[in-house]
Parts: C-alpha cells; sequence; structure tokens
C-alpha cells in the first residue's frame, strides 16, 4: 500500500444497505487520472459517491495517502479532496469571483471571512483554469464551458489533493472539452493533483487517462491503463453493442452496414475512403473496397461499413489472385467510384483495377473532386 497514493479494497457501494456493485479494487499513484467507463446505470455516480463520503460504504476500505478515509472528519476531508458533481449551482447575484471564492471554506472559520491569503489562493485558482477574465461576469449569465471550469476553479480553491468529477464534459462542445480536458492534464503534472471522474466520451477516456475503471453488472469488469482496456472487441462487449462497431485500435465507432448486394466497388486509400464508405452507409448502399493495405487510413471504416474488404498485408506486394479477386468484385457491382487523383509506386494494383473498369464498360465516378457520391 506504500506505493499507491489513493487505494480501495474489497468496496462495495449501493443503497440502503443493498450492495450495487463488490469488490472494488483501484490503486493511484500521486498525480494520475482514473476515468470510469461503463453503460448507463452502470454505477458510476455512485462509486464517486461513496469514494467522495456522500453514500456510506457497504464495505471495503479508501485510503488516501496511507489513511482510512473513513476516519477523516468532514472538515479535513474537504482541504484534502474537492468534488465536482452534475448538479447545477444555485448562484443568485454571484459573479464567477464569488463562486471561486466558495472554495475557501473549509479553511474560512464560522464566519466565512476571507484573509488575504483566501483571495490570493482564488486568484491563483482562476489563473490556473485561464477565467481570470470572466471574474466580475454574474455565474448564471455565462456559457456551460465557462461554468465548468468556474467550478474547477472553484474545487482548487480547496487546495486538494484529489479532485472527483462525475461527467464534467458532458454538457461541453467539442471546444471546451479538450480545454477542460488539458487544464485537469496541466494541473496534475504541475500540482501532483490526482483526479477520479467519469466519462461517456470513450475517446477522451483513452487519450487523457493513466488509469481506467470499468463498470458493468455487479462488478468491475477491469481496472488498467488504457492499453490494457481498449483492445479489440472489448469496448463492444462492454456497452452490449449489437448494432454497429467500435474500433478500439482508433476510438472510432460506425454506424451498422448497409445490407444486401453490393452495388459499388470504391477504390480508395490513405484516408481518402472513409467519407465515402459513410455517404454509402447513410444511403443504404452496400458495396466492396479494396485493395487496402491493412494498415491503410481507410481500413478501420472499410473493415467496418463494407461487405466486403479486398486488403493485402502491409508492406508486402499485392498478389496477382488478390487483384484477379478484385477484378471479379468489379464485374459484379454496378459501378465504381475512385476516390484517388492519382497512383503512387505501391498504389499500382489500384490502378489497375482502375483500367479494368473502364476497359470493362463500368460507370465511373470519380469522387475527390466530388462532395458527394452518387445514390
Amino acid at each position: 500500500m506504500n506505493k499507491y497514493y489513493f487505494k480501495t479494497e474489497q468496496l462495495s457501494v449501493g443503497y440502503n444497505g443493498q450492495p450495487l456493485i463488490h469488490d472494488i479494487n483501484i490503486s493511484l499513484e500521486k498525480g494520475e487520472i482514473l476515468t470510469l467507463i461503463g453503460p448507463n446505470g452502470a454505477g458510476k455516480s455512485t462509486v464517486l459517491k461513496s469514494i467522495a463520503k456522500q453514500l456510506s460504504l457497504i464495505a471495503g476500505t479508501v485510503y488516501l495517502d496511507k489513511t482510512d478515509l473513513g476516519g477523516i472528519s468532514g472538515t479535513e476531508l474537504s482541504k484534502r479532496m474537492a468534488v465536482v458533481f452534475t448538479e447545477k449551482l444555485r448562484a443568485e447575484l454571484m459573479t464567477c469571483e464569488d463562486v471561486v471564492a466558495t472554495g475557501r471554506y473549509p479553511y474560512t472559520g464560522r464566519f466565512g471571512l476571507l484573509s488575504k491569503d483566501d483571495y490570493s489562493a482564488v486568484d491563483d485558482a482562476m489563473e490556473l483554469v485561464h477565467i481570470s477574465e470572466i471574474r466580475d461576469k454574474d455565474f448564471n449569465r455565462i456559457s456551460d464551458g465557462q461554468r465548468q471550469r468556474v467550478m474547477l476553479a472553484r474545487a482548487i480553491c480547496q487546495e486538494p489533493e484529489i479532485i472527483i468529477l462525475d461527467e464534467p464534459t458532458s454538457f461541453l462542445d467539442v471546444k471546451y472539452k479538450l480545454e477542460f480536458l488539458s487544464v485537469l492534464q496541466e494541473l496534475c503534472r504541475k500540482k501532483g493533483l490526482t483526479v477520479i471522474m467519469s466519462l461517456h466520451e470513450l475517446e477522451l477516456a483513452e487519450r487523457v487517462s493513466d488509469r481506467v475503471l470499468c463498470l458493468k453488472g455487479e462488478y468491475a469488469e477491469r481496472f488498467g491503463t488504457p492499453e490494457d482496456i481498449f483492445r479489440a472487441g472489448y469496448i463492444k462487449s462492454l456497452f452490449d453493442v449489437e448494432s454497429g462497431t467500435y474500433d478500439e485500435e482508433n476510438s472510432s465507432m460506425e454506424l451498422e452496414k448497409a445490407k444486401g448486394k453490393a452495388e459499388v466497388f470504391v477504390i480508395t486509400g490513405g484516408g481518402s475512403g472513409k467519407n465515402i464508405y459513410r455517404r454509402l452507409q447513410r444511403k443504404g448502399t452496400a458495396f466492396i473496397t479494396g485493395i487496402l493495405f491493412e494498415n491503410d487510413l481507410d481500413f478501420p471504416a472499410a473493415r467496418a461499413l463494407a461487405a466486403e474488404v479486398i486488403s493485402a498485408e502491409a508492406f508486402e506486394p499485392v498478389s496477382a489472385e488478390l487483384i484477379d479477386r478484385a477484378k471479379h468484385s468489379i464485374d459484379v457491382c454496378d459501378r465504381v467510384i475512385c476516390a484517388k487523383s492519382s497512383f503512387g509506386t505501391f498504389d499500382k494494383a489500384n490502378e489497375e483495377l482502375l483500367s479494368y473498369a473502364v476497359k470493362a464498360g463500368k460507370e465511373i465516378e470519380y469522387a475527390f473532386n466530388k462532395a458527394e457520391p452518387k445514390e
């Protein structure tokens, strides 16, 4: 236990004495980010509230720097742990600075008067999350992204060692999601802050986390590094995905492929085909694509959306048999879409396929300078 700054042992959580999730065992070093993922209703918020002592533990122990949290008073815990949950703060007639300043409550005594040091902590927290310029604005009249950063500054004002956040990016657009998580990473690096949070955005969880806890059913399914968790097929199993795919290697998801006989043969490569594949899928048009090397940027989307992918092993020459197979696929399709404007040294097989389609009298659509393939 000496190695870890935060640790749980045989933790069981739930409500009214009834366990919801059993035997949660996690361990973090100081300055690490742990993200909880899992289906809706899996108990992510319950775990966070239990760790934060907002819910009584059913069983087990939570340690913070080798100290059992069960023996820490509320005032002492508020100096060591800050919590930012999704409930909206009621802040009538309060500026952003006023809201941040409420984070100093563990230090201000019964009268709540801020000292010079308290104001300095407020200034530092606002500077850290880049909201100094909105300090005098009405908290209720700022954007969701700004509001979330104000709440983070409020938590930082407590000068905690650990912050608990429940879905902190849920109502943020892409710009603010990235800004918010970047600020968290910076705090972990510069301040040694430890973060435990839940996220819906799997691609962000994979990128920002040092550790990931997967919740499903009565037990924590997996705990480990993103490399341990995001392995082929696991996320689909964790979320019971029945339609469409999730590609752990590329953090990408695709809708269910079109059904029926393939009508189109698509010649792509180097990332030129993903948008064409998706447009054909939206139209319900089944297609075949190739010849793609297995390390090609288009390969993950092709594997998810194409009725058939004619693929070659990376860095190996394309065999005559594979070219013949692709030509047969062109024969059985009604038309060909080519998304390549030129063919390089390692793409001669696809150049041959295009020439074959032209000679066979196939309808050819050159999509590299068009917004949409035809229906």
